[in-house]
C-alpha cells in the first residue's frame, strides 16, 4: 500500500508542468530606435541595465533639476529586475520622458528583447524590441 501512494505520488510531480526559467538577458542590448546601447548585468541580488553609449547627450528631462546635466552614459535605465512569471519585472527609466515605469522584461530569442514600461498597473503598456549586440 505505501508504494503504491509513493508510486501515485511520483506520477502526479511528474504530471505538474515544469517551471519554465527565463533566458539571463545579460548582455549589452541595442534599443528598437536603435540609439542607445544598455549594459545587463547582475546588480546585488537583482539585474539591472546602465546604458554604455547614446545619441542624447544629457538627461535633460530628468525630473530632478540637478540631474538634467548629467551624462546619458552611466545611467541607470533598469533597475531591480528580477524573475516573475512571464519573464523579468522591475522599474525601468525612459530618458525621452523622465519617467520611471513599471518593467517588463522577456527574452524572445538568443539575440532579441521584449521590454515593456507600464502604468496603471500594467494595464496600459508599451513595449520596444531590443537586439543583443555582443
Amino acid at each position: 500500500m505505501k508504494q503504491a501512494i509513493l508510486a501515485a505520488f511520483g506520477l502526479a510531480l511528474l504530471g505538474l508542468p515544469a517551471q519554465a526559467r527565463s533566458p539571463d538577458p545579460s548582455g549589452t542590448w541595442l534599443t528598437q530606435s536603435g540609439d542607445t546601447r544598455v549594459r545587463i548585468a547582475k546588480c546585488g541580488a537583482a539585474l539591472c541595465g546602465i546604458i554604455v553609449s547614446s545619441t542624447y547627450q544629457k538627461d535633460t528631462n530628468n525630473p530632478d533639476p540637478n540631474l538634467r546635466e548629467r551624462s546619458m552614459v552611466g545611467v541607470q535605465m533598469i533597475s531591480d529586475i528580477r524573475p516573475s512569471s512571464d519573464g523579468f519585472s522591475g522599474q525601468l527609466y525612459n530618458p525621452q520622458d523622465g519617467k520611471t515605469y513599471t518593467g517588463k522584461l522577456k527574452v524572445m530569442s538568443p539575440n532579441t528583447l521584449q521590454l515593456s514600461g507600464c502604468v496603471l498597473g500594467g494595464l496600459i503598456c508599451r513595449s520596444q524590441t531590443w537586439t543583443k549586440t555582443n
